[in-house]
């Protein structure tokens, strides 16, 4: 059967397509490259916000009344969320969650033999195995992401992930190990490890995220290790002295914020203050050069005052990101939050995100504006225009230079370039020969 997949939300749930696309593979499905050839449509979705959730509820009702004929499968976080509210939705054939997906082409097969609803979403608990997929590839992307980490105990307030993902587990070194030689041996230069609370990898079997890097960094073809989203309060001074000690690690640091206020973050349950942030965040730049720091940020979070948001909004200004994901505050039920007084309206958070974003948009241009003149290595990536190649430095700067041969393609090659200006979101550069 011919299968179109679409993934919602984070690099984690990307990882996790990709694996069920290998799955599927293996038992004889075809991955297809248009809806139109499809027999069965994968939702990998996300549910961190109710906005996100309409996202993928409005394409599942398209694919429905477009392709009535066709399977539709559901799964994510949603599903292991709410797994009533999935059974109740009309448009799903196969409804599963986050855990033991390799059940997947089972639950496919048995749907295809009865033609009845299959709901089968079943329950994290506490000492839950990590679900050890092991991607051979990464479909369509230059760099690999690697999961190495999922689930999380820190119940933020405003946050479901705890009830969609579980309790805290790790991929061990042995099997991140075996993932990441394949990957090197299929042509991966930049290995990204990503998790849904990444900073906590290794806690249950006391060790630690710069172990997995340490190994990562080690293994002959991979040229960079990079990290996926982290939280600040687990960071130690070993750890960045550990992560500088490595070569191939990118000095690239995506620490999530959420606001700079106190009086915000603890009604979060966030488990840091603004200052211990920003200590961090100069300890960073103290120690690798050139690095970026980016970061999320929340606007108009239950009982935040303008007294709040001007405090977050000069703390921002203060730190200076690199850039950072700005979004307003959504209700997300089944959460402390949602239920919580003085909730602000949605032109209060609009607003107070616009503002936010200016003040990320303007510290991006400094930061851009200091590459210029440094010369760096950039991993190329697909081709995006016949005009220009595109890629990444290490810290994650894009950077685009002038393609000279339209028919020539410089992907997954890794090249100096000398930054030479700055044009709106990126840097413009040219490839250095002798260096």
């Amino acid at each position: 059967m011919n299968i179109y997949f679409f993934t919602f939300g984070c690099k984690v749930n990307q990882y996790e397509t990709e694996s069920i696309r290998q799955l599927l593979t293996a038992a004889g499905h075809t991955p297809c490259s248009s809806e139109n050839e499809a027999g069965l449509f994968v939702i990998n979705s996300c549910t961190v916000t109710h906005s996100g959730d309409k996202k993928w509820l409005k394409l599942m009702r398209r694919l429905r009344r477009e392709y009535p004929e066709s399977i539709i499968l559901l799964t994510g976080c949603f599903p292991q969320a709410f797994p009533e509210k999935s059974a109740e939705l009309s448009e799903a054939d196969i409804i599963c969650g986050t855990k033991d997906r390799s059940r997947i082409p089972e639950l496919i097969e048995n749907y295809l033999a009865s033609r009845s609803k299959t709901v089968s979403v079943i329950p994290h608990k506490i000492g839950d195995a990590f679900e050890n997929a092991a991607n051979t590839e990464f479909h369509g992307h230059t760099r690999a992401f690697v999961k190495i980490q999922d689930g999380c105990d820190r119940y933020c307030t405003y946050c479901i992930i705890p009830y969609s993902r579980g309790h805290i587990r790790s991929k061990s070194l042995d099997v991140l190990r075996s993932e990441a030689e394949v990957l090197a041996a299929s042509g991966y230069k930049e290995i990204v490890l990503v998790g849904i609370n990444l900073s906590f990898y290794g806690a249950e079997m006391g060790i630690r995220l710069a172990d997995a890097v340490e190994l990562v960094g080690s293994i002959d073809g991979i040229e960079r290790v990079r990290l996926g989203s982290l939280e600040p309060e687990l960071i130690t001074d070993d750890d960045i002295r550990r992560f500088a000690a490595i070569p191939k690690f990118c000095p690239q640091f995506h620490i999530s914020l959420q606001s700079g206020c106190d009086r915000t973050l603890k009604a979060m349950n966030r488990h840091y203050t603004s200052a211990e942030y920003y200590e961090l965040a100069e300890k960073l730049r103290a120690t690798f050069r050139d690095c970026s720091l980016t970061t999320d940020i929340m606007t108009g979070f239950p009982g935040e005052t303008e007294e709040d948001f001007a405090e977050s909004l000069e703390f921002v200004r203060k730190v200076g990101f690199a850039d950072g994901h700005i979004f307003p505050y959504s209700k997300r039920s089944g959460t402390k939050a949602a239920e919580m007084p003085e909730q602000i309206s949605e032109e209060i958070k609009n607003r107070r995100a616009a503002e936010m974003s200016k003040i990320v948009s303007q510290s991006k241009i400094k930061f851009l504006e200091k590459q210029v003149g440094n010369i760096y290595p950039v991993l190329f990536e697909k081709e995006k225009s016949v005009n220009f190649h595109q890629g990444h430095t290490p810290n994650q700067t894009l950077v685009k230079i002038f393609r000279e041969n339209s028919s020539k393609s410089l992907r997954k090659q890794i090249l100096y370039v000398k930054i030479e200006g700055i044009e709106n979101d990126h840097a413009i550069g040219r490839i250095i020969e002798n260096i």
